[in-house]
């Protein structure tokens, strides 16, 4: 990858290598950075997504922006000890309200979460590069999924990265209220009953700091992180 200087075209870069799941790039330090952006350039194979994550990084451009590789400071995450269930979602979960499962539509997971409308966003970040790496991620068996359905419908759900006791979730969508809600907190439950030590959330959201999410500096997340993976 080059400076940030020279004129990128967009999406991932066509001749830069291709890296297997097994295969690794050692991005710059993000303890080095002058901000929330670490690189920019490379593509989504992925060497490139696992060794990016592995490093406290991933990638958030627009579509008409080169591959963008960020490590906020400060990073959001949940702990065990901080999952949040409200009385209400409590309630629904017990009632079993929707059907929950893992892994058994992840292309439709991140489809719907491309194509659902966000406030105050004119597009979507998650590309058909971004659909095609992830799903290539979870074949591979890194990439995971949770899904909400009512009547056999898939109405929510959230998808992310699991490595060593860290899960990196990416997005969620829900056509019906409380529907990702009920995919990402029994997803949760299950990854923290299987050790896991943390879910990154990336950035501050008021739906996820209801869900228990709390900042802390990257300095801090990246000590972690490297105790983890």
């Amino acid at each position: 990858m080059k400076h940030r200087e020279r004129r990128f075209k967009p999406g991932p870069d066509p001749d830069f290598p291709y890296l297997s799941e097994h295969e690794r790039y050692s991005f710059p330090p993000p303890e080095e950075a002058g901000g929330d952006i670490i690189a920019i350039g490379g593509n989504l194979s992925p060497g490139m997504l696992l060794s990016a994550y592995e490093q406290g990084i991933f990638p958030w451009f627009n579509p008409e922006d080169p591959v963008i590789w960020q490590s906020p400071d400060p990073r959001f995450v949940i702990f065990p000890e901080k999952l949040h269930r409200s009385s209400s979602m409590k309630k629904i979960l017990r009632r079993g309200d929707f059907e929950i499962s893992f892994d058994r539509d992840f292309p439709s997971v991140i489809e719907n979460c491309a194509a659902l409308p966000r406030q105050g966003q004119n597009g979507t970040w998650i590309t058909q590069d971004i659909i095609a790496a992830y799903t290539e991620l979870h074949r591979l068996g890194w990439a995971h999924s949770a899904e909400a359905r009512q009547n056999g419908e898939l109405v929510g759900g959230c998808y992310g990265i699991s490595l060593g006791n860290a899960f990196f979730g990416e997005s969620m969508f829900a056509r019906t209220a409380n529907a990702s809600k009920a995919a990402f907190l029994t997803l949760a439950e299950r990854l923290f009953s299987e050790g896991a030590r943390f879910i990154d959330c990336q950035v501050p959201t008021e739906h996820l700091r209801s869900l228990g999410g709390e900042e802390m500096s990257r300095a801090d997340f990246l000590a972690l992180l490297r105790k983890l993976t």
